[in-house]
């Protein structure tokens, strides 16, 4: 289990990484992470992540939404993301001291009890870790491959403010589709806003793509046995974000991983994360399934805003 400082004495080859640097901000070490019950916790605590009446905001250059499917297709994978999601906070940290993070949990809303669930934005060590302990893993979801990320993707679009962002990244881990529309009497329910009329929404993705770095984080549908469903998926996604942004999952254990590496390649910081990763495994094949998951994503280390990019980013051919 990933403490927000722990100890790194186990990991492989450390003699070939800064370790002390890594973890340079991080003297004040969060209380033990051994309480943590992702699995077994159903319930979210809703003082802290009920979206209904909140607004975000982070005056960070470097705002970080991570999202992540709670429904019951997803299996053991929630838990394992949320455990490892220190270590992403100790990496990236390093390259943007200023990083601020919000943590969300995606369910159903036509059939969950909390299908929303959405922190405020944290960077000390000791909330964050309170924040991730606050989200629920209901483990429902209905009988069909779509779930609710429209509904969060409503919630980021209304109601988070990144005013000073240069490199914002929102990131959906999922192995599911979105409903074509937002239903007003979800957005009412759950968030307090009244609607006229359903929204479409591919046009709320397009127009988060103008404020973040929108990426699909996709785990394999039925364990990786589902192909046909795992590829539809991929289809309906890449159709609204763009082919580059469906970043396709090696396993859960190395889904952390994959984060990192993307926003370190489009922060120049790729060699360095890879050389992290050569102190934490041995195992080759390992290592290159991540690098595979990023191979169409070029590094970038421009500090410009992605406001300026309009929502483009680099990417290498999906031919290669």
């Amino acid at each position: 289990m990933y403490a927000w400082g722990g100890s790194t004495a186990d990991w492989a080859g450390k003699s070939k990484y800064d370790f002390g640097s890594a973890r340079a901000r991080y003297d004040k070490i969060a209380a033990t992470a051994a309480s943590r019950t992702y699995t077994r916790r159903n319930e979210p605590d809703m003082a802290l992540v009920d979206a209904r009446g909140k607004t975000l905001t982070s005056e960070s250059e470097n705002p970080l939404i991570i999202a992540v499917d709670v429904t019951g297709s997803m299996a053991e994978w929630p838990a394992e993301i949320f455990d490892r999601l220190p270590l992403l906070y100790q990496t990236l940290g390093k390259y943007r001291p200023d990083l601020d993070i919000v943590f969300a949990a995606i369910g159903d809303a036509t059939c969950d009890s909390y299908p929303l669930q959405v922190n405020d934005f944290a960077k000390d060590t000791g909330e964050l870790e309170k924040k991730l302990k606050a989200l629920g893993c209901e483990g429902g979801g209905g009988g069909h491959i779509t779930e609710s990320y429209e509904l969060f993707g409503y919630f980021m679009q209304e109601h988070c403010n990144t005013p000073k962002a240069k490199s914002p990244f929102l990131l959906i881990y999922g192995d599911e589709a979105f409903y074509d529309k937002v239903d007003p009497r979800q957005v009412k329910h759950y968030i307090g806003d009244d609607l006229q009329s359903p929204l479409d929404t591919k046009e709320v993705w397009q127009n988060l793509m103008q404020k973040y770095n929108v990426y699909y984080m996709q785990k394999p549908y039925g364990g990786g046995y589902d192909s046909s469903t795992t590829q539809k998926v991929k289809e309906l996604w890449g159709d609204a974000l763009g082919k580059e942004r469906i970043i396709q999952l090696p396993s859960m254990e190395r889904a952390v991983d994959v984060a990192i590496g993307l926003i370190a390649k489009q922060w120049g910081e790729f060699s360095d994360f890879k050389l992290s990763m050569d102190a934490r495994h041995d195992d080759p094949s390992l290592k290159d399934s991540v690098y595979k998951s990023l191979r169409h994503i070029d590094a970038d280390p421009a500090p410009t805003s992605v406001m300026a990019k309009t929502g483009s980013v680099k990417t290498k051919s999906l031919l290669s």
